[in-house]
This record gives C-alpha cells, sequence and structure tokens, in this order.
C-alpha cells in the first residue's frame, strides 16, 4: 500500500499541499481529481518520490519513501508524467526499455527485451519497435511512455509482499476515445493484478467509469474522498470546481456522468445577447 500522512508541499512561501492524508492499496485503482491548480501533479511527484514534502511523510508498503534506495524505488514504482521532452534520436523500443535500464535491473536485459515487445502491442503499437521516437504524434508519444511504465514494473524482479505501484498523470489527455478506454482497461488491469494505480485525470466521466477510489483536491487540499457514487455529487463538485456541475446517470448502469449545467449557461447567453 502506498499512503501519505498529513503531507504538505512548499515551494517559495507557498503551500501547494496542506494536511494531505490518503491510502492507495494495491488492487485499486485511485483517481486523483480537482480543478487546475489544485495540485494533482504536485502531489503525484511527492508520492512518487520525485518531489521531497516539506513536512509528513509518504510511505511503500509501511517504509518511508526517502529510505527505499533509487534502485529498490525503481524495481516497485512507475511513473507517466504529464509531458517529457528527449532530444536524442532514440528508436520506439529504446524508450520503452529506459524504465527497465536503471541500476537495481542488471542482468535482465532478455526479460526487458521480452517485456518492451508485450507492453507496446498493449498500447496498440505493436508495429512501432523501430519508429524513431520523435516522429510520432502527441497520443503515439504518451502511449510509449505508458508502455515503458508498465515494461518498468513487469521486467522488475519483487518480493510478493511488496505492493507495484503506477502512477499516471494525465495519461488519457492526447488520446482518442478508443485508446482512451485501451489504456484505462490496462489500468485496471494492472489493479487486477494486485498493483496500485493512481491516476491523475482531468475527465470526470472517465474517472466515474474506470476508477474504484476518487480523491477529489482543492487549493492544495481533499476536498472530499471516497467511491465515484459518492464523490460525484452536485453541491460536492460544484462548490470544489468552483462552477454549477450537474451529475447524471446512464441507464442501465447507473454509472454518473458529469456535464457543465447547461441552464447556468443559457442564462450566462441570454445575459450576454
Amino acid at each position: 500500500m502506498l499512503e501519505a500522512r498529513e503531507l504538505v508541499l512548499e515551494r517559495r512561501g507557498r503551500r501547494l499541499l496542506d494536511g494531505i492524508d490518503l491510502a492507495a492499496p494495491g488492487g485499486r485503482v485511485t483517481a486523483i481529481i480537482g480543478p487546475n491548480g489544485a495540485g494533482k501533479s504536485m502531489l503525484l511527484k511527492v508520492l512518487a518520490g520525485e518531489l521531497a514534502p516539506t513536512a509528513g511523510s509518504v510511505r511503500l508498503d509501511g517504509q518511508e519513501m526517502s529510505t527505499i534506495s533509487a534502485a529498490a524505488l525503481a524495481r516497485r514504482r512507475a511513473m507517466v508524467p504529464q509531458s517529457t521532452n528527449l532530444s536524442f534520436p532514440f528508436t520506439v523500443v529504446e524508450v520503452v526499455r529506459l524504465g527497465a535500464s536503471v541500476p537495481g535491473f542488471d542482468g535482465i536485459k532478455t526479460r526487458a527485451h521480452e517485456h518492451a515487445d508485450q507492453a507496446l502491442e498493449t498500447v496498440g503499437l505493436g508495429g512501432f519497435a523501430a519508429r524513431l521516437y520523435n516522429e510520432l504524434s502527441g497520443g503515439e508519444k504518451q502511449r510509449v511512455h505508458i508502455a515503458r511504465a508498465l515494461c518498468q514494473l513487469d521486467a522488475a524482479h519483487r518480493m510478493d509482499s511488496e505492493t507495484a505501484v503506477l502512477m499516471l498523470d494525465e495519461p488519457t489527455s492526447s488520446l482518442d476515445l478508443a485508446h482512451q478506454v485501451r489504456v484505462l482497461d490496462e489500468a485496471r488491469r494492472q489493479a487486477g493484478i494486485g498493483r496500485a494505480v493512481l491516476v491523475v485525470i482531468h475527465d470526470l466521466n472517465l474517472a466515474a467509469a474506470w476508477a474504484d477510489d476518487i480523491v477529489l483536491l482543492s487549493a492544495g487540499r481533499i476536498h472530499a474522498r471516497g467511491k465515484p457514487a459518492e464523490i460525484f455529487d452536485n453541491e460536492i463538485l460544484s462548490e470544489a470546481y468552483g462552477c454549477a456541475i450537474e451529475v447524471n446517470r446512464t441507464p442501465p448502469a447507473g454509472v454518473p456522468y458529469m456535464l457543465p449545467h447547461l441552464l447556468a449557461a443559457a442564462q450566462r447567453n441570454g445575459e450576454a445577447s
């Protein structure tokens, strides 16, 4: 399990995260949602060990994150940021293998190659191994980095007692509908094999359909947390996002979906005319 307790992050005199408590257990998809500037990406970086908190702690299976070596951490968690710039002319498969080429992955070259090929198939890029990364579209590059994270976790040797964590920051932002479904289905599959999955996502409808647990951030604090049916509430969302949001239900499954309040939009249009 990945846990944060009383997490605080300050930068340049500003408190970006304040008193964050959360738990992301293995076997579940936890979606982190909230308005722009709420601190979602910063929270993910602190949880990944990329940023040190100003106060509080992050623990992985009860162990303080800061005490885990870089090599051990690489075997136990993989992170896909919002964007990544690569200036060298890497091929796609070379990028995918990067995650399994850091210290701690010594002696598993054949294993990494096999998992790299499988990861590319998983994200729908099976024929792209020899393509140059910099010649891909934005959505294809995004899927390459998701494949990199999958390869990293699959190639690593871990004890059965060690939770593997997959962290995705806006993994569907550049993807069409079919690939959004493919990536989020894979997130659910990762949870199904016991991994903890954390996803920062702006699309509330995707979060409602694929997440087990929701963490709603607002102004660096947790505004609400719980299952989608508990969090996707008109009052909770409208207060956090600062606009009128109406939660609806799709028959027959009853999965919530969210739209801006059309009546409010119509009223604004009427006032403008």
